[in-house]
């Protein structure tokens, strides 16, 4: 089983960039999947996560109307649209598999990918 989570990269303030979290060995329409970030010095947040069954999306207040998650069973993936980035999104981004949403909100899932760093500076 594993979740590669890849697309980060070095981008400007104010610029965008998308996410992708592909699954090998599980099914991801099977799970709710999360997306999380780890800034430097800080502790691993939740940014988003959306359900399996009818793809509900759920967002942290810091990147409600920025980051958009969706998925894409038939390629077995799921995706983190982010927009008006800024220098505090800076973070390692993580994508995990779990079958309840409130476990992803806390933090905690069965099944974690390793993380792709974004860097947000001029």
């Amino acid at each position: 089983v594993q979740l590669q989570a890849s697309g980060g990269g070095l981008v400007q303030p104010g610029g965008s960039l998308r996410l992708s979290c592909a699954a090998s060995g599980l099914t991801l329409d099977y799970y709710e999947v999360g997306w999380f970030r780890q800034a430097p010095g800080k502790e691993r947040e939740w940014v988003s996560c959306i359900s399996s069954s009818d793809s509900n999306t759920y967002y942290a207040d810091s990147v409600k109307g920025r980051f958009t998650i969706s998925r894409d069973n038939a390629r077995n993936t799921v995706y983190l649209q982010m927009n008006s980035l800024g220098p505090e999104d800076t973070a390692v981004y993580y994508c995990a598999a779990d079958f309840e949403i409130p476990r992803l909100v806390r933090v905690s899932a069965d099944h974690w990918g390793q993380g792709t760093l974004v860097t947000v500076s001029s």
